[in-house]
This record gives C-alpha cells, sequence and structure tokens, in this order.
C-alpha cells in the first residue's frame, strides 16, 4: 500500500504545480497606449528676464597708448524687462522659439576721477532659442541661443556725489552701435522660473562718436555680461494629448 501512495502523491505534486505554472505564464499582449504628460506642438508665451544683474568688461586706451582693464560695478534692474515668445515644440524632449522682448541694460564705471558713470540704453531685442529636456508645461529644460538688439534710447548719469549729478538722455542716440547681437544660455526650471546668462560681444559704445570735436568713448571697448532672473509661460492653455506605445506584459 505504502508503495502505491509514494507514485500517487508525486504525480498530484506535478500535476499541482503544472497547474500553478500555467496560472501564473506571461503572456506578451503585443502593445498597450500610455499617456503620458501633455505638451504644446505651438504656443505664445512669456519673455518676462525681470530682474537683470549686469556687469561688463572695460579696456580703455588712452592717447599715450596705455591700456586699463577692469570690471564695471553689478547693476540692478527690474524695471521693463519684458516680451512674448512663439514657441514650437518639435517632440517631447526638443523645442525651439522665437521673441520679441524689451530690455534695460548698461554697465556701472568708477573712472580715474573718482566719479561714478553710469550709462545704459533701452533696447528693442529678438532672441531665437533651442530648447532641451522635457517639454511638458512647467517642466525643467535648458535653453540656448542668440538675438540681436536695437538700441532705441540712451541715458548717461554721472556723479561723484549722489545728490551732485549730471545726467541726460538720447533717442536713437549713436552714442551705442545701431545693432547689438549677443549669445545667452540658461535653465527654466519647475513652475516656469528661468535663470539665464547674456553676454555682447561687441562694443557697447561707438568709439567713433563725435560731439563738438571731441570723441568721448575713442579707445574704450565695453562688452556687456547679464545675468537675469525671470518667468517663462506659456499664455494659450489649448494642448497636445501625446501617447506612447509601450510593450504590455499580462499575467494570466
Amino acid at each position: 500500500m505504502r508503495n502505491k501512495i509514494i507514485p500517487l502523491t508525486i504525480l498530484v505534486s506535478f500535476l499541482i504545480t503544472s497547474a500553478v505554472s500555467a496560472k501564473l505564464a506571461v503572456v506578451d499582449t503585443g502593445k498597450i497606449t500610455k499617456i503620458l504628460p501633455h505638451i504644446q506642438k505651438f504656443y505664445l508665451g512669456t519673455a518676462f528676464d525681470g530682474a537683470i544683474f549686469s556687469s561688463a568688461t572695460i579696456q580703455e586706451t588712452d592717447a599715450a597708448g596705455f591700456t586699463t582693464n577692469k570690471l564695471g560695478i553689478i547693476r540692478f534692474t527690474d524695471v521693463l524687462n519684458l516680451g512674448i515668445t512663439f514657441n514650437y515644440n518639435f517632440g517631447r524632449h526638443l523645442g525651439m522659439y522665437i521673441g520679441i522682448d524689451v530690455k534695460n541694460i548698461g554697465f556701472i564705471e568708477k573712472n580715474a576721477g573718482a566719479a561714478t558713470v553710469k550709462r545704459r540704453t533701452y533696447n528693442l531685442g529678438v532672441p531665437l532659442g533651442i530648447k532641451i529636456g522635457n517639454m511638458a508645461a512647467k517642466r525643467p529644460y535648458v535653453f540656448l541661443g542668440g538675438g540681436v538688439d536695437a538700441p532705441f534710447n540712451y541715458r548717461e548719469k554721472t556723479f561723484v556725489i549722489r545728490d551732485q549729478k549730471t545726467k541726460f538722455s538720447e533717442w536713437f542716440s549713436n552714442r551705442t552701435p545701431a545693432i547689438m547681437p549677443y549669445v545667452f544660455a540658461g535653465l527654466a526650471i519647475n513652475g516656469g522660473i528661468t535663470f539665464k546668462a547674456q553676454y555682447y560681444p561687441n562694443n557697447f559704445l561707438n568709439p567713433n562718436f563725435t560731439q563738438d570735436g571731441i570723441k568721448p568713448y575713442a579707445g574704450y571697448d565695453v562688452h556687456l555680461i547679464l545675468f537675469s532672473l525671470g518667468i517663462a509661460l506659456p499664455l494659450s492653455k489649448k494642448q497636445d494629448i501625446v501617447t506612447k506605445q509601450v510593450s504590455g506584459l499580462n499575467i494570466m
């Protein structure tokens, strides 16, 4: 009797194991659709540079040919630094934009006579950039590119003591170049907050500008460096639902 029970027990165990294995078999059902976070193919957005901290590399060569190099004093402005962008996303991780904006840029110099000179322009600009990262709304990405500025108002202040200063303002002045090209790179984090660095490779001042037979900017070579804290958000609410086909595995 015992000899019959042992083979029977083995047979029953085998049948139970096979049944359980069949129940747990993994079957590839092909493709299933997974809905990913929304992105927008085309949209209008803000180009709010907000707070701009600027300085400049200043090289000055005097009539004797002696050259001095210095870095401008940090200048802060949060007045009228805004614009709009036209954005197009090629896919989930790559996009581009072109925009139009107004910026208040310039630098502060302390000259050899102990006077402080502030020079700034209001510029109308056209940036062109690419975005690399997550194109879903309010997700992080990096951006870089270049653009051109056209200054339309120049202002200069000079003072030794703050309450004793001279200043003037000119529209479409020849004291600066008519066109100011630049390059930039930055980061947009969650919520649309942006950090950007921008550099102007050409001279901010026009060394050939002449007034009453004098060239006040002769020998100057000034290159602006800007750091800004801004906001880049979509102005339109329409979003495209993008799906992704992924392999589906079902457990039977």
